[in-house]
């Protein structure tokens, strides 16, 4: 893998099961690199869904991307706090300036009192069976959601508000030195 530097722009792109790419996002800054994980920010970013429609992110967000984990974590900042949207996914890899993941649809959203939800438990299920998902697969997957909900209720890293807020400043230094 060739050595990334903060402040480098990288695109995300988020697949299925098998193979199909699900969704992508067309900009991502990298703030830090350490043995754990990766940690990007970016605000207003495009998102292509899989059927070629799309959007823009409404708000900064903070996106923890796991080296050992089969999940990654985006911080959103919003006007009434913030915010996590966790995706149960497979330990990321990168190629050619592109961080990909495979999205297994458990979602966990956590809310900025604590409480959360998990998400798409239907989806997952539908995909599960016809993707023809392992049970040591499923064990994995279902695993990891446990220990996310158990970082998130003990308010472990990345459910770290000041620590988002940090990146969130780091984030805005970067692209405002890089306008100029």
């Amino acid at each position: 893998m060739k050595r990334l530097f903060i402040g480098e722009k990288l695109i995300i792109h988020s697949y299925k099961h098998d193979g199909k790419i699900h969704r992508a996002w067309d900009e991502a800054v990298l703030l830090e690199e350490n043995e754990n994980y990766l940690v990007f920010g970016n605000y207003k970013t495009k998102v292509t869904e899989s059927d070629g429609r799309t959007w823009k992110t409404k708000e900064p967000a903070i996106l923890f991307f796991f080296k050992d984990k089969w999940y990654n974590v985006i911080g959103q900042i919003k006007k009434d706090g913030i915010y996590y949207y966790c995706n149960i996914a497979s330990p990321f890899i990168i190629e050619n300036s592109t961080v990909k993941y495979i999205d297994y649809d458990l979602d966990l959203r956590v809310f900025p009192d604590g409480s959360f939800k998990v998400l798409d438990r239907g989806e997952y299920k539908y995909h599960k069976n016809i993707m023809k998902y392992s049970n040591e697969l499923d064990k994995i997957l279902k695993d990891q959601l446990t220990d996310l909900i158990d970082k998130a209720r003990n308010r472990k890293d990345p459910f770290n508000k000041e620590k988002i807020i940090k990146y969130n400043e780091k984030y805005n230094k970067i692209t405002t030195a890089n306008q100029k």
